[in-house]
């Protein structure tokens, strides 16, 4: 049971056609409805940075499950969704964001953007001038935006997100307790969702 009682039951909701994914999103969006015009706003902000940005689907996938792992939000790393699947985030790539300084199937740009995602869960303060030079040979000045936008979502909501304890419908290998640790990359059947 989560920490924080959702709004309401969202088995009320479920259909045997829904997709595994949406369990979590359900899961979550009924704790969230006790607030439902903050997060209708955040969910605006959230699928305008999605659908509207030019740092695309994979780069913005890559990040937010890497900062899932620094969250430890076990909702996050199960999910994937379908608009990043079809960019090319394939488990063989999220496997690369165990050690992504070191892996071969990350470009350059999103190395750079994955080494400030790690600085902004873990040492924020540490993002001095030369991050933002080496961010800068590969991103616009609003893809610098989108890029810390969708860090600052993806580090608060995850953090909250992994309080309220929501773990019921997640896949086996991310129901481990919060004394252990999982990965993204430990997973093999992520959720799909689109």
């Amino acid at each position: 049971m989560p920490r924080v009682a959702p709004a309401f039951d969202p088995a009320a909701l479920r259909t045997d056609e829904m997709r595994d994914g949406y369990v979590i999103n359900l899961d979550v969006g009924a704790i969230l409805a006790h607030c439902p015009e903050a997060s209708a706003g955040l969910a605006a902000a959230m699928d305008a940075l999605r659908a509207k940005g030019t740092i695309g689907q994979r780069a913005f996938e890559l990040i937010r499950l890497r900062i899932a792992f620094h969250n430890q939000c076990r909702s996050c790393m199960a999910i994937r969704y379908e608009e990043a699947v079809q960019d090319g985030v394939t488990e063989a790539v999220v496997c690369s964001l165990e050690r992504p300084a070191e892996a071969d199937d990350l470009s350059d740009a999103e190395r750079a953007a994955l080494r400030f995602a790690d600085l902004f869960a873990t040492n924020h303060l540490a993002i001095d001038d030369a991050v933002y030079d080496d961010l800068r040979r590969f991103f616009t000045e609003g893809e610098l935006v989108e890029i810390g936008l969708n860090c600052a979502f993806d580090v608060g909501l995850g953090r909250l997100t992994a309080t309220w304890d929501v773990t019921e419908d997640l896949p086996d290998g991310f129901r481990l307790s919060y004394s252990e640790t999982a990965a993204p990359w430990n997973d093999e059947a992520p959720l799909i969702v689109s």
